[in-house]
C-alpha cells in the first residue's frame, strides 16, 4: 500500500532536515565563542526578561543535552540546555530570550500557542496510531475497501501532524520576536550582536519550517493515494 513515492519524500526530507539541523548546530556553535558586552549568563537573561514582563510564578533551571531548551507550561519551567544556562555568548543570551518568549505568550494567552498546546494529545495519540498502520501496511495487511480506510486514517493521523506543524510555526516566529524586540530594547544586545542573535534563532526556526514542510507534503501524498484509490 505504501509505494516508493512515499520512501522518495521521506528520504527527500529527512536529508533536508539533516542539513538544517547541522546548520543550526554550525550556527550555534560560531555564536557560542562569541561573548556578549554584558557579560551575563543565559540564566540571568532569562530571569532578566521574565521580570522585565512581571511573570513571577515562572522558573529557570538548568536541563540536560545539546540543544534541549524548552518552556513547559505545565509545571511553568524555563529549561535552559548547560551551555545556554551557564553560557555568557550570543547564541545563550538569544536560546534563553527565545525560551522566555514562550513563557511571555503563555502569560498574555497568545492564542496560537493556546491551540498548540490543545493539540498536542490529539497528535501524541495520532502518532501512536501511525506506528501500527505503517506495520500493517509494511506486512500487507488490508486490503481493497479495507486498505482504503488504512490510507484514510493514514490521512487523517498526518492531516493532524501537519496541522500541528503549520501552528507551531507562527509560535515559533513570535517567540523569537519577542526574544529580539526584548535583548534591542533592553540594551543587553545591539548591533553586531544583535544580529548574530537574530542569525542564530532564524536557523533554529528553519528546523520547524522544514519538519512543516514535510508533514504538509506527507499529507498531500496519501491525501493523492486516497483519491486514486477511490477512483479505481
Amino acid at each position: 500500500m505504501i509505494g516508493i513515492g512515499y520512501w522518495i519524500v521521506l528520504g527527500v526530507f529527512t536529508i533536508v532536515g539533516m542539513l538544517v539541523s547541522n546548520r543550526l548546530k554550525s550556527k550555534f556553535a560560531h555564536y557560542s565563542k562569541i561573548g556578549t558586552r554584558s557579560g551575563m549568563t543565559g540564566k540571568e537573561i532569562a530571569e532578566a526578561m521574565l521580570s522585565h514582563y512581571h511573570i513571577r510564578d515562572v522558573q529557570v533551571v538548568m536541563g540536560q543535552g545539546f540543544l534541549s531548551d524548552h518552556y513547559n507550561p505545565v509545571n511553568k519551567t524555563v529549561a535552559l540546555s548547560p551551555d545556554v544556562y551557564n553560557g555568557r555568548s550570543i547564541s545563550a543570551a538569544a536560546v534563553a530570550a527565545h525560551e522566555c518568549g514562550h513563557a511571555v505568550q503563555h502569560n498574555t494567552a497568545y492564542s496560537m500557542l493556546t491551540l498548540r498546546s490543545k493539540l498536542v494529545p490529539v497528535v501524541q495519540f495520532s502518532s501512536g496510531i501511525q506506528q501500527f498502520l505503517f506495520m500493517a501496511t509494511i506486512f500487507g495487511m488490508g486490503a481493497g475497501f479495507g486498505g482504503n480506510i488504512l490510507i484514510m486514517i493514514l490521512l487523517i493521523t498526518f492531516g493532524l501532524t501537519a496541522l500541528f506543524s503549520l501552528v507551531t510555526l507562527p509560535v515559533e516566529f513570535d517567540a523569537s520576536n519577542r526574544a529580539l524586540a526584548w535583548l534591542d530594547n533592553s540594551g543587553f544586545m545591539r548591533g553586531a550582536e544583535h544580529d548574530g542573535a537574530k542569525d542564530a534563532l532564524w536557523w533554529a526556526a528553519m528546523t520547524y519550517v522544514a519538519q512543516a514542510l514535510g508533514a504538509l507534503v506527507m499529507f498531500l501524498y496519501f491525501l493523492l493515494r486516497f483519491m486514486g484509490s477511490n477512483n479505481d
